[in-house]
């Protein structure tokens, strides 16, 4: 997954479209992730304990990896992969598709 806990990021289909937020958790098992902000529902809490009283909770739900992309400049853009350096000392660095600067 090229996507991050800390990126901000663009939701590019569903309901959310258009819609911008920074990644608060990754789901890499489901490839999902929650975004601040994005996709949120309320809940109906139920009282933990007798004589306390019940809530409603609104909260973010995870969105598929697939319907958001990296947001560098204002625009939504691809993220891709490189290699720096030479020999044992290569390092994998995330890069924008489009414009080749480091993510």
């Amino acid at each position: 997954m090229k996507i991050k806990k800390g990126d901000t990021v663009m939701v590019i289909a569903g309901k959310d479209k258009g819609k911008t937020g920074k990644v608060e958790q990754t789901l890499a098992k489901t490839l999902q992730v929650v975004v601040a902000g994005v996709n949120v529902v309320t809940k109906h809490q139920k009282n933990k304990r007798t004589r306390a009283q019940g809530q409603i909770v609104t909260m973010s739900m995870p969105l598929d990896v697939s319907n958001v992309a990296l947001v560098e400049g204002g625009k939504a853009v691809r993220a891709g992969y490189t290699f720096e350096g030479e020999g044992d000392k290569r390092t994998k660095v995330r890069v924008a598709r489009p414009s080749g600067k480091k993510l």
